[in-house]
């Protein structure tokens, strides 16, 4: 299944994240930004990869009243997020294997001091 879109798919987003034991992974971006087109069939295959995981799209731009206290500076940025801390959140190269290595090992991502935790916003459709 590919990446949840959270213009499309927002029940089905709060549905996944009200569950503590899915992991949350998003891709922040904007409807402009070309690098994100170009990465979005990369992160979809990433999806379907990982079913147990959901995966979103989120158009920072789009969404910007329900996000209004998230700072992305650079597209497109990748949050990891279970249901005790964001794991990593930052801009990454736009290649699925960088986002396939962090999830082969969360270990390795201790969590993000300070890192905003978008949950709390997707858990209301």
């Amino acid at each position: 299944m590919p990446a949840l879109n959270l213009d499309t798919d927002s029940e089905r987003i709060a549905e996944r994240v009200n569950d503590p034991n899915t992991l949350f992974v998003a891709c922040l971006c904007a409807e402009w930004c070309g690098t994100c087109r170009e990465y979005r069939t990369a992160f979809d295959r990433l999806a379907d990869a990982h079913p147990e995981v959901c995966f979103a799209w989120i158009d920072i731009e789009t969404h910007a009243d329900r996000f209004d206290d998230l700072d992305v500076e650079n597209f497109p940025t990748i949050l990891i997020e279970d249901a005790s801390a964001t794991r990593f959140f930052g801009t990454v190269l736009p290649q699925a294997a960088i986002v396939e290595r962090m999830l082969a090992d969360l270990t390795a991502l201790p969590g993000v001091t300070d890192a905003p935790k978008l949950r709390p916003a997707l858990t209301m459709a």
